[in-house]
């Protein structure tokens, strides 16, 4: 059904699902638990916008715009650690510009903070249980800024998409159909199509939804600053390329720019060119330096060991990530001494696999390793560490609860890995 934004007071997975998924949008009112909270958001902002990028570049999942001008330097006009907050930042930019209208648009959000990436998961949960786990991941984008409009104008994605508005007040335009005939995929300048448009307002607190087939853009509603965070479900023009991606190579959030190929090309720097035909006219049969490691890649899984041993490893990745690729970085592994004490994260599940030579597959929070230890063995420490409320073990009493074949250095070392994945705590 096309037509203008419904509104719900309340909210729940259940209403979402059988009155509005797939179907039109809808807008929440104050949803609650908030799955984006400030703190979170301004800390993933300010850590996107300080990933190294060689030559003082722009880093490539973050776009900033001043007026209609797309920087390509940070230049200080980043959200920085010493500004504090969204609103310190707010006011140094208005001085910094003079008034000019800015936004900060950055891509891959959730990936740059471990408790806003838990939160956002935990709320979603929800509806993979009744739609089911988004088989190449949702994507999460934070927009910011006092914009007339969103830098790219009026689109369509192949997402389903969610708006939380955080800050300020936000407005969306929607046409159930491309409002113009051109052949052009966006548009920037659509003041003569507003009149076969509607709209809905997204203000703290509040939840947009609206299905893949809607053309949109993003614009200001109010004087001051807004800050909102989109989530993208993947539901349009799906291709089997994207399952192909994801075997051939790791998502990086540092590299990623709004998905797709993109995250798989060879960085901006490196030579694309390949040697020309040497004494005799011989042409060298080597790709240019740039796509060599693809090519090694693709040999390797001309074996259907490895292949199958790598769908195995994403499959574990993709359902302990909760849907939300890529993840939060791991922590750098810390020894243990016995007398330590861990427990389980009711945040994070632990998942495995049987190796094929004896060993087994773990993975937690989208991050994997491999241990010497049988099945058998993980799934007696798993045991001893989950529950619905864990209580704390000494490390001693962990080594010693696996089967007595099983060497203590292998199972101090998978403790140190989940420890690292976020999978386990450490403290009283």
């Amino acid at each position: 059904m096309n037509g203008p934004v419904a509104v719900e007071a309340g909210f729940s997975w259940r209403t979402f699902t059988e009155r509005y998924w797939d179907r039109r949008p809808v807008l929440f009112r104050s949803v609650a638990p908030a799955p984006f909270e400030a703190a979170d958001v301004f800390r993933a902002a300010v850590r996107a916008g300080g990933s190294a990028h060689p030559g003082g570049r722009m880093p490539p999942n973050v776009q900033l715009t001043v007026g209609r001008v797309q920087r390509d330097a940070p230049d200080g006009l980043l959200p920085a650690a010493g500004d504090g907050s969204l609103d310190a930042y707010d006011a140094r930019l208005a001085s910094r510009l003079g008034g000019r209208r800015y936004a900060l648009v950055v891509n891959g959000f959730h990936a740059f903070d471990t408790a806003l990436w838990h939160r956002e998961r935990a709320f979603f949960a929800g509806l993979w249980e009744s739609v089911g786990l988004p088989l190449t991941g949702a994507i999460t984008t934070l927009f910011h800024g006092t914009y007339e409009h969103s830098p790219v104008g009026v689109h369509k994605d192949r997402f389903a998409t969610f708006v939380f508005g955080l800050r300020g007040r936000k407005r969306m335009r929607f046409w159930p159909r491309r409002p113009w005939e051109e052949p052009v995929s966006t548009k920037v300048d659509y003041a003569r199509h507003t009149a076969a448009s509607f709209t809905a307002e997204v203000g703290p607190g509040d939840l947009l939804y609206w299905p893949a087939d809607y053309y949109h853009v993003g614009e200001g509603a109010g004087a001051g600053p807004a800050t909102s965070v989109n989530v993208g479900v993947p539901r349009d023009e799906h291709h089997a390329g994207y399952e192909l991606e994801d075997l051939l190579a790791d998502l990086d959030p540092a590299r990623l720019a709004g998905g797709g190929v993109d995250c798989l090309l060879p960085a901006p720097d490196a030579p694309l060119t390949a040697p020309g035909p040497g004494a005799g006219g011989l042409l060298a049969p080597s790709p240019p330096e740039a796509l060599t490691a693809a090519v090694r890649t693709l040999g390797a899984y001309g074996d259907p060991d490895r292949m199958r041993r790598r769908v195995t490893v994403l499959s574990l990745r993709r359902w302990t990530a909760g849907g939300f690729e890529p993840v939060p970085a791991a922590a750098p592994p810390r020894p243990l001494a016995d007398g330590d004490l861990l427990r389980g994260d009711p945040r994070s599940r632990v998942l495995w696999a049987p190796d094929g030579d004896g060993g087994t597959l773990c993975a937690a929070n989208g991050h994997d390793t491999r241990t010497p230890l049988g099945h058998p063995d993980v799934l007696r420490l798993v045991r001893v560490l989950s529950g619905a409320a864990p209580v704390p073990v000494a490390v001693a009493d962990l080594l010693s609860a696996v089967g007595p074949g099983a060497r203590r250095a292998d199972v101090r070392d998978l403790l140190v890995r989940l420890e690292s994945f976020g999978a386990l705590r450490r403290g009283t």
